[in-house]
């Protein structure tokens, strides 16, 4: 690996530090004095306690509060409306069960909402979707507010689930925190199989009966959805940061080693694993002390090695700025020119998130990152052995007691590939700036000959809007596609994913098209160029509300820019179009989105991690 890209990592590590010095001492500080408290038994009033262990048995009583035995508080996101949440409904019993044995106790501290974008995308719902991660975060830390605890489990997989998770519990800083997977869904109907049928069903080549059949047979049974989207990106950046049970990620729900697993997790936060260190040989870390700015960079790293979702551009800003930290797109631009691309999964390739684990999944990438310099190895993680520990590939004897091997090499290099040949000497993604704002883009998935795109703008106020005008046919040549009015503070800023399937029809057309809004793409969109969350957004007065019909706007993926081809002056003096107050109106009312006008109102900008609690 060439000294400089190693050094990038350092530099950007040690931007962030020096960046983030006042306010992650602050944090530190705070979290640690909460730490240095009394134990609960002996700091809450006798009615605190006697409300505390009223519902639990008698053994568990005295458990607790004579015998002082640890107590986890376990957050969980089980709704069975999630398939990839399902499984968690039996996790309690069992996490409670492995406490019993481990001399613990453990309760459900609470639940946090967790809404399915699959259910949800192109419905006035998904103006929710991504305000519900700081709801999440805020139902976190009302579950942990009890203050009865000294460890917790959080339970939860999906797209905003696990940010919002990460977020609350960062600001219980003081617990030793460990996350706990179901993992993801056995392998049904292809995903490329799944976008062809899509495409088809645009351009009215097949009808509702037949594209619900290939939907329901892609999403088919309990467990995640096996593209590599948000929510699995979510699980290789946990196992990145060192807040699984190593090699936790994708084991399918159901299994005898998932259900081992997830009693290791107890064994973990107790500082009793199966590990190095041994029973009771080691305490494990609260995750203030975990999540650090090395931590950060390294799950920024695994996410561009990856070509995993762009939504963590908005989401990691929002964690770190948890764990009092500020990191912004040029740390992940930085990053990115000079981590390789080390896997090939949908929809940067053909193969699902089954087979990506079936070749090495996450221990390999890690493994391959670290030995190339390009991750940080001294650093804390839940487990003594530290981040080397995530290398390794989890396996139950007939007993089914846990043990850790060696991954190997690659077992299909069409789909993971060491960093002496990768698929691309760069990340898989880029940001790009110019006249019309700074955005991202997920460079991987899209073809190299359209890395450039350079075509007259066709405007639209909303994603109902671009696809009407699809379906009527106005749509049949090069164009880049405004979709404005989609920020934060607009309506939430939704996933316009329903905008994928025409535009790849286009594109397959042979025309030139690409996609700018200060909205955001599915982690799952790929194949035509996208540059998204636009920032300033529209409605902060951003120059994506200057653009007209007809402008000339090139993209350049290669060059990192995003620039309408107008004059200067003739731009500077153009009036920003207004929201039309009818859109308005509609967009923040219905389905509970009246509900969310404080976080419009409050939230910060995409870069800023569209965080509402600042």
């Amino acid at each position: 690996m060439p000294r400089n890209a190693i050094d990038t990592v350092h530099r950007v590590t040690e931007r962030i530090r020096e960046r983030s010095a006042p306010t992650r001492g602050a944090y530190l500080e705070r979290t640690a004095a909460w730490g240095r408290r009394e134990h609960s038994m002996d700091r809450l009033g006798c009615a605190n306690i006697a409300h505390a262990v009223a519902g639990i048995p008698n053994n568990d009583k005295l458990r607790i509060v004579v015998e002082r035995g640890p107590h986890i508080g376990i957050v969980t996101a089980y709704n069975d409306m999630l398939s990839a949440h399902a499984p968690l409904q039996s996790y309690p019993d069992l996490i409670k069960d492995e406490a019993h044995r481990q001399g613990a106790t453990a309760q459900v501290a609470g639940g946090v909402p967790a809404m399915c974008d699959g259910v949800t995308q192109g419905t006035p719902a998904m103006d929710l979707s991504l305000f519900s991660r700081d709801t999440i975060a805020m139902a976190t830390a009302v579950s942990l507010s009890h203050d009865v605890f000294d460890g917790a489990l959080l339970l939860g997989v999906c797209d905003k689930i696990v940010p919002g998770l990460l977020i609350g519990a960062l600001h219980f800083g003081h617990l030793p925190t460990v996350f706990v997977p179901a993992g993801p869904m056995p392998s049904g109907l292809s995903n490329s199989e799944k976008a062809h049928v899509r495409e088809q069903a645009a351009q009215g080549l097949v009808g509702r009966d037949e594209l619900l059949r290939a939907e329901m047979a892609a999403y088919h049974a309990p467990g995640t959805c096996t593209f590599y989207g948000t929510a699995n990106s979510n699980q290789t950046l946990l196992e990145a940061m060192g807040l699984h049970v190593p090699g936790t990620a994708f084991v399918n729900p159901g299994e005898p080693l998932r259900r081992e697993l997830t009693r290791e997790a107890v064994r973990t936060v107790l500082g009793r694993s199966s590990g190095p260190g041994g029973p009771g040989g080691w305490r494990c870390p609260p995750i203030s002390q975990v999540v650090d700015e090395r931590a950060i960079v390294n799950a920024m790293v695994a996410l561009l090695a990856t070509g995993g979702s762009t939504n963590h551009l908005i989401h990691w800003v929002a964690v770190a700025r948890s764990a009092g930290m500020a990191i912004d797109w040029q740390d992940f631009s930085d990053l990115s020119a000079v981590v390789p691309l080390l896997a090939r999964v949908y929809p940067n390739g053909s193969a699902d998130v089954n087979q990506f684990q079936a070749a090495g999944g996450p221990g390999y990438v890690i493994r391959e990152l670290l030995d190339a310099g390009l991750m940080h190895e001294d650093v804390l993680t839940v487990r003594a052995g530290g981040i080397r520990e995530y290398t390794r590939l989890p396996q139950g004897d007939a007993a089914q007691r846990l043990h850790w091997t060696d991954i190997g090499a690659s077992a299909d290099d069409h789909v993971l590939r060491p960093v002496a040949q990768p698929f691309s000497a760069t990340g898989g993604l880029k940001v790009l700036s110019g006249n019309l704002g700074r955005s991202v883009i997920k460079v991987s998935a899209v073809p190299e000959d359209r890395h450039v795109i350079e075509a007259p703008a066709r405007v639209f106020d909303s994603q109902a809007a671009l696809l009407a005008a699809f379906h009527a046919g106005e749509l049949d040549g090069d164009a880049v596609c405004v979709v404005r009015w989609q920020g934060p503070r607009a309506n939430g800023m939704p996933e316009l994913h329903k905008l994928t399937p025409p535009l790849a029809v286009l594109q397959g057309k042979g025309h030139r098209v690409a996609l700018v809004t200060d909205g955001r793409m599915s982690g799952a969109s790929g194949k035509v160029p996208a540059a998204i969350h636009v920032v300033p957004e529209a409605l902060a007065g951003g120059p994506i509300a200057r653009v007209r019909d007809g402008d000339l706007i090139r993209l350049d993926s290669v060059a990192g820019t995003l620039d309408v081809l107008v004059d200067a002056d003739t731009w500077a003096a153009r009036e920003v179009a207004q929201l039309p107050a009818q859109q308005a109106q509609d967009s923040s009312h219905g389905l509970g989105r009246e509900l969310f006008a404080g976080f419009r109102r409050n939230a910060l900008g995409a870069e800023e991690g569209a965080c509402t609690w600042l």
